[in-house]
């Protein structure tokens, strides 16, 4: 890895060296030296209990990778559709070489399965997505990376934790200081598992010692498996279910984080795509997630769901997990179709103008930052109400339209 020197002119450091190596957005919080940062953190460390040679191994010489401060720096501009989203994660080359790593390590998987209870086709696909089934793990000193991160400030608390956990890594001797290797947000290993949940999930599933998830896969594919099965896994229980909405359905009352059991969903006129509920599914708790407005698929999600996105709080990357690992289960994946290509999700620009019109018109997005969350979800379905629209809250390219011609109109 390339190493910048950023020790010149330490005074003035904080802005001049950010824009002199990329010219990308003013520092945050870079308001002191990167020196000052390390030294201070390396302080507090060594008052912490952590031993002199293991802080040393950590931060002695470090220097900031501007990589990183431009990564974080840098949000994409468009936001990709679910439906591209899936159709990558469930991709024929993603599944044939699902099926070729999955039968490699065989015995493997089925152990973990065993121990854990945790369905190895759903281990197999975080696997696949993760790190392209321990092909592509990310070659940042994760050491570096987090260390950039705190300095920089926007995450200070959450990078430092990290390094912390790192701390502790190599003091139970867990990994060495070489080992060290990952993403450019701190991600680790064939399952890209962040400092903090290597320490509280990781597991030594060989017993030899070692919580080894760069290498060795019963170790990595053990401690997603112990993640999951933490996080509230039912074996070999459903993940999500498609689902078809009835006529004249009731946007206006519904919200994404209310959970109920199937009966009453069913109640509401709700069927399973191309079927029926059966008496089990009916005693179900579910949420009814609707990801790209009301034409579009609609999903109810289950336990499972929800402890994949504790994994990865992402709709789309849950729904991908799961795919695949039907497509590894049945040979096909029974993709959703349906998805409103005409009406892809608008841009994070075009998110932060639809913010300001959205305000302007009465309805409080909670702030302008171009990110679509609750709040935002609502004061869209606020609009839609009051427009005669379907309160869905999607924040696709129509409703933009909508939104900026009423602005326009006030």
């Amino acid at each position: 890895m390339q190493v910048l020197n950023w020790s010149r002119s330490l005074a003035g450091m904080a802005l001049a060296g950010v824009m002199a190596l990329g010219g990308f957005a003013a520092a945050l919080a870079q308001d002191i030296p990167f020196t000052a940062w390390r030294d201070g953190f390396a302080s507090d460390l060594r008052s912490e209990g952590v031993r002199a040679d293991i802080v040393a191994s950590m931060l002695d010489g470090l220097e900031p990778d501007p990589r990183v401060i431009e990564r974080d720096q840098t949000q994409p501009e468009f936001v990709r559709p679910m439906w591209q989203y899936l159709e990558g994660a469930v991709s024929e080359a993603r599944v044939a070489n699902g099926r070729r790593a999955a039968a490699r390590i065989a015995d493997t998987l089925q152990a973990v399965e065993d121990r854990f209870e945790v369905d190895r086709h759903i281990l197999t696909g975080i696997w696949g997505l993760e790190s392209a089934y321990g092909e592509i793990q990310g070659n940042f000193d994760i050491v570096r990376s987090l260390a950039t991160l705190a300095w920089e400030g926007r995450r200070r608390g959450f990078a430092e934790a990290q390094l912390r956990a790192i701390a502790q890594m190599l003091e139970r001797g867990y990994a060495t200081r070489a080992e060290l290797v990952g993403s450019w947000a701190g991600g680790m290993g064939q399952t890209q598992f962040i400092p903090a949940t290597y320490m509280e999930r990781a597991v030594d599933f060989d017993g030899d010692g070692r919580r080894d998830i760069w290498r060795n896969e019963g170790d990595a594919l053990g401690s997603a498996a112990n993640l999951l099965a933490r996080a509230g896994w039912e074996f070999r229980q459903p993940v999500f279910t498609e689902v078809t909405l009835p006529d004249g359905f009731d946007f206006a009352g519904w919200t994404e984080t209310q959970r109920r059991d199937v009966a009453h969903w069913a109640a509401q006129g709700i069927r399973p795509k191309g079927g029926e509920w059966s008496s089990d599914d009916l005693y179900r708790s579910a949420r009814l997630v609707i990801p790209a407005g009301a034409n579009a698929p609609a999903f109810l999600v289950y336990r499972n769901f929800e402890a994949l996105l504790r994994y990865n709080n992402s709709t789309a990357y849950a729904l991908g997990v799961a795919y695949l690992a039907r497509a590894f289960e049945h040979g096909d994946a029974g993709m959703a179709t349906g998805w409103p290509v005409d009406n892809p999700p608008i841009s994070r620009s075009q998110s932060r103008e639809l913010q300001e019109a959205l305000a302007r018109l009465g309805h409080d997005p909670g702030g302008v930052d171009g990110m679509i969350g609750p709040n935002t979800r609502r004061a869209i379905r606020a609009f839609q109400s009051a427009t005669g629209r379907t309160p869905d809250g999607y924040a696709g390219l129509s409703l933009y339209n909508a939104v900026m011609e009423a602005d326009r109109a006030r």
